[in-house]
């Protein structure tokens, strides 16, 4: 299985797909991050709800880590895309038949690539977090922010709690995708329906029927790297995510191994 995952990550670090994540990741990082700071006294708000987030706030603990938890989703939308398209180009471009030729256990197959995969995701979120702090230093002085209270042991422990909220979100988010690959074999059409479910239907549904939105699996998954809410807690957020991933997991798992692979 290592060979699988030492695979796979050569096919994950191709400058098409590594630099344009990194584009991808760190544009979204700065563009959040920088709408905080250089518009903290604007009319409209600077935050993603439009809510006007001040300098005193900002220079808390919270302040450190706040451009970094707006682009959290996005960084779960990345990884759906790109564990769906890893997964389901296999049969689209007809690899697979390849790879059993060389390694005949396909759950040894699937396993080493959701590592693999589940490492550039590590390596994505890392990324973005380390930008978004970087640029949150140098847009303090511009926005009158105190940055001293960024050093302290609370301020390090809510960057360590919230980075691991947002991996495991970001992984969920992942994982979906990847399901969604394994099932559909297509990677325009496991792409398609993870975003257009995740971004647009999800929230038509739960604001239509608020009573749903507790068991769809994308606010869920969202809930997580924010670290539990006041209408959702982190361990029924993390029970509902672990439910719909090990059935759809195991589900996606079956046909993967019963499937026939054509030429």
């Amino acid at each position: 299985m290592i060979r699988v995952v030492i695979a796979e990550l050569r096919k994950l670090r191709r400058p098409s797909l590594l630099l344009g994540t990194i584009a991808t990741v760190g544009g979204l990082s700065a563009l959040f991050t920088s709408i905080i700071f250089l518009m903290i006294d604007s009319e409209n708000g600077n935050s993603e709800r439009g809510e006007r987030i001040s300098a005193a706030e900002l220079s808390n603990s919270m302040g450190l880590i706040y451009g970094f938890r707006l682009v959290g989703v996005f960084l779960g939308i990345v990884a759906l895309c790109i564990f769906a398209s890893q997964t389901a180009q296999e049969y689209s471009l007809g690899t697979l038949r390849n790879l059993l030729v060389r390694q005949p256990s396909r759950m040894k197959i699937l396993a080493g690539k959701f590592i693999a995969m589940k490492l550039f995701a590590l390596v994505m979120v890392l990324f973005a977090g380390a930008l978004s702090i970087a640029i949150s230093f140098a847009l303090s002085g511009r926005a009158k922010v105190d940055t001293s209270s960024w050093s302290t042991s609370a301020a390090m422990q809510l960057l360590f709690e919230n980075t691991l909220n947002i991996f495991i979100s970001t992984l969920c988010f992942g994982a979906f995708g990847m399901i969604l690959g394994l099932l559909l074999r297509s990677p325009i059409s496991a792409i398609a329906v993870g975003v257009l479910w995740n971004l647009i239907l999800e929230n038509i549904l739960g604001a239509l029927i608020k009573s749903t939105a507790k068991w769809l699996p994308g606010i869920n998954f969202q809930n997580l790297g924010a670290g539990g809410s006041l209408d959702l807690s982190y361990k029924h957020s993390l029970a509902i995510s672990a439910g719909y991933l090990i059935i759809g997991g195991g589900l996606a798992a079956i046909l993967f191994k019963r499937r026939d692979v054509a030429n």
